[in-house]
């Protein structure tokens, strides 16, 4: 992967993948809008995540909360005290930095759990300057990142309220809802997706970090006499992942792979709950085409940890700026409903009935990933700048690609049937109908925005077989296929139900160029 954070930001905006907000205006740091191409993946990577954490498991449900939260939600979750990163402003043009990250920048060294006072002392050492003036900085303090607004047509303290800064909140204000009109049962999962809204002190690498932004999290709840014993384990023990250990880290010991039982026989993860969700969501990115070697899964330090965490893992992925957090699996234990049911006077437990007594479930795990980096790492895993054909080819995996197929006539005299047989597709998958340019053009145009199947329209269409040409955009191979059988076929190699040389009748392939 040799593409920058910076280069790939433009290919987005020139694709119509990624827009910069307000840009007519000058822009807005931190936010981005998703253009025709970006909010169709946007959509595929979302749908496809809740098929396979919702739709298809038996112990997982959803919500969908809001964004403005009442204050109280963030008083009980810690989040009025804690939430904040620690922030350095330049004494000359006032330009304000990230201490942690602007350190990490200019050092070359991580700074996970360090103080503001830690942080002050490696600014000061080594005369670490502001990057846009080199400027003396100040001294480093605490930011809250929380968005504040106001309901109704006044401002004060019982009308503020917060745009939310996580979506893991409104699952445990909901929880006794769900538990009372979902009848499940131990251990379980609650879903959302959503969005979320953080002040960063500086937004940065395009939508990696954003001020809004989208998350996809599950809290899985299990009954706090099961917090070692995870009964979905065994489906999962022969995954093998990238491990880097707090011990590791500590001893500056390199990652190690190995597989879940190894992980577990050994103590490197701890919890078997932890372990069981590292490996599901590590096939779930390898489901959808990521390149396995550019993840991890990195134990955070003692001093990283939250406030309300016993232990968190983070997967990893190999970014061009670095390895950085892709999803968090933080052991949340019963802290949440904890300090909710202390706030709110209300009961938040689950009764068992084997033991005759009310407990608080424990999260044990919440898988929580960030859908824009999400799509920042199904971007650069799918961009092939192909030099034998000359373009770039984006090689999403069929289930996220934004356009399923493209539709093209060979010459505009046969435009009408072309526009009938796209029509016929249309009612069944995102498609697109291109007439400009030779058909090698429209071919390496439909390649750079990832479609996988083109379908060409010809002469021989009408003049003999009534069938179309089938393009494959990662091989350029080519089969013909009845236009009877058309829909039927692109839903089997959409679906990887056939090989693509069995779906029709092989023929030459066309030059890209």
């Amino acid at each position: 992967m040799t593409l920058t954070i910076d280069e790939m930001a433009t290919f987005c905006r020139r694709k119509g993948f990624v827009f910069p907000s307000s840009e007519i205006y000058g822009g807005l740091a931190g936010f981005y809008d998703y253009g025709p191409l970006g909010v169709e993946l946007k959509n595929n990577i979302k749908q496809q995540w809740w098929k396979y954490h919702v739709q298809d498991r038996e112990d997982v449900v959803g919500i969908d909360g809001t964004t403005v939260t009442h204050r109280k939600i963030w008083e009980a979750s810690g989040h009025t005290a804690n939430f904040a990163d620690i922030m350095v402003q330049c004494t000359k043009c006032n330009e304000r930095y990230r201490a942690d990250t602007l350190i990490e920048d200019v050092l070359k060294v991580r700074t996970d759990g360090l103080k503001a006072g830690e942080l002050d002392v490696l600014i000061k050492d080594n005369k670490v300057a502001c990057p846009k003036c080199r400027g003396p900085l100040g001294t480093a303090a605490a930011f809250n990142l929380m968005f504040v607004t106001y309901v109704g047509p006044t401002q004060s303290p019982e009308t503020l309220a917060y745009l939310r800064p996580e979506t893991a909140q409104l699952i445990f204000t909901n929880f006794k809802n769900v538990v009372d009109t979902s009848r499940v049962k131990l251990p379980f999962g609650i879903a959302q997706v959503g969005r979320a809204y953080r002040n960063e002190i500086s937004p940065r690498n395009f939508l990696f970090r954003l001020r809004e932004f989208e998350a996809m999290e599950i809290e899985y709840f299990i009954h706090p006499k099961d917090v070692g014993n995870c009964e979905l384990l065994n489906d999962v023990l022969n995954t093998r992942l990238l491990l880097w250990s707090a011990d590791a880290q500590k001893k500056k010991m390199p990652e190690t792979e190995m597989t879940v039982k190894e992980a577990l026989d050994k103590g490197i993860i701890k919890t078997p709950w932890i372990a069981y969700w590292l490996a599901t969501e590590y096939s779930w990115f390898r489901m959808l085409g990521c390149d396995p070697s550019r993840l991890r899964c990195r134990q955070h330090v003692p001093d990283e940890l939250s406030h309300y965490s016993a232990d968190t893992w983070d997967t990893e992925y190999n970014f061009p700026f670095g390895w950085k957090e892709l999803q968090g699996f933080a052991n949340r234990q019963d802290f949440d409903l904890q300090q909710h049911m202390k706030h709110s006077g209300q009961q938040l437990t689950l009764y068992d009935e084997e033991n005759k007594q009310h407990v608080v479930p424990h999260v044990i795990c919440e898988p929580a990933l960030g859908v824009d980096r999400s799509f920042l790492l199904f971007m650069f895993d799918a961009y092939h700048d192909d030099k034998d054909r000359g373009n770039v080819v984006l090689r999403f995996h069929p289930s996220l690609a934004p356009i399923k197929v493209g539709v093209f006539p060979l010459v505009n005299k046969l435009e009408d049937k072309a526009r009938d047989i796209f029509k016929m597709l249309k009612a069944e998958f995102a498609c697109q109908f291109d007439r400009s340019g030779s058909i090698g053009r429209r071919y390496a145009r439909a390649d750079e925005i990832g479609i996988p199947f083109c379908v060409t329209i010809d002469f021989d269409t009408i003049e003999k077989d009534q069938a179309v040409t089938v393009r494959n955009r990662d091989t350029t191979k080519q089969i013909r296929v009845p236009i009877a059988v058309l829909a039927e076929t692109l839903h089997k190699l959409l679906a990887g139900r056939i090989e693509f040389d069995k779906a029709g009748t092989p023929i030459a392939s066309t030059p890209v160029a």
